[in-house]
């Protein structure tokens, strides 16, 4: 096995479990109080389901592009909202510094890690040979063969 293959294999559960561990901080946080604040408890629980399905289908097996894109999309949308809330406020709801604690470090680490693994297995697959397929709209066996007799 070519150390590609391997660094493939363990790409996917662990951008998994990355993925899934920036969905239990809001969901924890979420349970904890975040519910009762008006847009950001529900979008908390939207990205923390959002994580959750999303790391299930990467570990259901090779996933398609469209996938990754969709996985570093609730990363990046969490950092995105992350940073809103420190800085210019989201929907009204502000918060200062790395509280609360020590779940805003961890979220963080969570959500850069998925990235950062994101990006790790997009460059595996892209450098990966892609199996030869004929041009478009040249024969193929099928339909230059001809009929039995």
């Amino acid at each position: 096995m070519n150390t590609r293959r391997v660094l493939a294999a363990l790409l996917r559960p662990a951008t998994a479990a990355a993925l899934a561990a920036g969905g239990y901080l809001h969901a924890q946080l979420y349970v904890d109080g975040y519910r009762f604040i008006p847009v950001i408890g529900p979008l908390f629980l939207l990205q923390a389901g959002a994580s959750f399905a999303l790391a299930i289908l990467l570990l259901a097996g090779t996933p398609p592009l469209l996938l990754r894109i969709a996985a570093a999309g609730v990363a990046l949308g969490a950092l995105g909202g992350f940073a809103a809330s420190r800085t210019v406020g989201v929907f009204g709801f502000t918060e200062h510094g790395l509280r609360p604690a020590p779940q805003a470090a961890l979220s963080l680490l969570a959500e850069t890690g998925t990235l950062l693994l994101l990006a790790v297995w997009q460059v595996t697959l892209a450098g990966r040979p892609r199996a030869a397929r004929p041009p478009t709209g040249t024969a193929t066996w099928a339909t230059t063969r001809t009929p039995p007799g």
